[in-house]
């Protein structure tokens, strides 16, 4: 491994909604929260976790569902992973649903082949009796996996020495790879170029009698064949294991009841949020600006003339104390219920409801997330 001064860097990558952001702050003990909704900003976050006395810098990268860089998030994860500035890779998977996850990690492993798989949510997948067979995982992926319950603190070591294992390593082993059509392997073989390069030129510049859509179809679609061929060898999943997602989803998304539901929700949110600021605004406010009279006090009583008196006082404390107790108690009641939706799944759901009638206007369902937040602070 690096010396001190040049620590090994290991990136975090997986889908959206896996606990990716809990693994990472487990890991460095930070508090980061992230999402990839249009208005957060796409970056990488940064952290320092440790391999005994070795410093290690963890970066989390956006949540993404592929590489195929069709989006802001997915570009920039595919950058960072293509660039080779990361020394390991933790891919992190949601248990519940691996066959979805699968496609990522597949895709990121023809960009790096030096990965540990953290399966993580293991104690939801135990609850939903989904069992998955974790040696055969390895030998179809090629790289190491870590079941994990994250928010439990389970399977966090673990995964810890696996990383540090991994990076003592002088050469990756073989990982899994995509099997593609006979036209995109021909072609991927007489480029001359890596995996990576080749099957993005392929697309930009695609054989005659073919679309770059038809292309780009084809490779997602193996991928997504591979992953269920992996999931078919290693994991046993009942029947009923999504039986209640589905119901939800049937309401949820339902055409008749999807949409009032979610008008119905978000209303109350903001009900809850503005209903519910309105005492400790007016709490603080009455507190703070009292605070006026006894800081001009003090003010005076040190020598200030009493321009600047009333420069600090009327001025600077009375517009911070009014902004404090106007965005303060409506930021800690939203926020919090607005990680709520998220963590438990319906923002996603908003997004992909929403999605077709804004991409008639040329932006994407995510967009309405950050409309959510606009409309918030202007009603505030």
């Amino acid at each position: 491994m690096r010396t001190e001064e040049h620590a090994p860097v290991i990136a975090l990558a997986g889908n959206p909604n896996v606990g990716k952001s809990t693994v990472f702050n487990a890991l460095t003990g930070s508090r980061q929260h992230t999402g990839n909704w249009s208005g957060k900003t796409v970056s990488n976050a940064y952290g320092t976790m440790h391999c005994g006395s070795t410093r290690l810098t963890l970066v989390d990268l956006p949540g993404t569902y592929s590489l195929r860089a069709r989006s802001a998030e997915e570009q920039a994860a595919r950058d960072f992973l293509a660039s080779g500035e990361a020394d390991m890779t933790i891919l992190v998977a949601d248990a519940t649903c691996l066959e979805r996850n699968l496609i990522l990690i597949l895709q990121a492993l023809e960009l790096t082949s030096r990965a540990v798989l953290c399966l993580n949510l293991m104690d939801e997948a135990r609850k939903k009796h989904i069992r998955i067979d974790t040696h055969a995982l390895e030998r179809e992926l090629g790289i190491p996996v870590v079941p994990c319950a994250a928010r439990r603190g389970r399977g966090l070591p673990q995964l810890t020495g696996t990383v540090c294992r991994a990076l003592e390593q002088r050469r990756p082993s073989p990982v899994a790879a995509i099997r593609y059509p006979d036209i995109i392997e021909n072609a991927v073989q007489r480029s001359g170029l890596s995996r990576t390069e080749a099957l993005e030129a392929l697309v930009r510049q695609p054989p005659s009698g073919m679309t770059s859509e038809q292309i780009d179809d084809m490779i997602t679609a193996a991928a997504a064949l591979r992953a269920e061929e992996i999931t078919l060898t290693c994991v046993r999943m009942p029947e009923t294991a999504c039986t209640r997602d589905r119901q939800l989803d049937r309401i949820l998304l339902s055409r008749r009841w999807g949409m009032p539901l979610m008008l119905l929700l978000l209303a109350m949110v903001f009900y809850i949020t503005l209903s519910g600021a309105n005492a400790p605004s007016d709490w603080l406010g009455e507190h703070l600006l009292s605070l006026s009279a006894p800081l001009a006090a003090v003010l005076s009583a040190i020598g200030l003339p009493p321009f600047a008196v009333s420069l600090l006082t009327d001025g600077l404390w009375r517009v911070l104390a009014t902004v404090v107790s106007v965005m303060l108690p409506p930021m800690a009641i939203f926020f919090p219920l607005f990680t709520l939706l998220e963590d438990a799944g319906y923002l996603p759901r908003v997004a992909f409801q929403l999605d077709h009638a804004f991409q008639k206007a040329h932006a994407c369902g995510k967009q309405s997330l950050s409309m959510c937040l606009g409309a918030k602070w202007m009603r505030s």
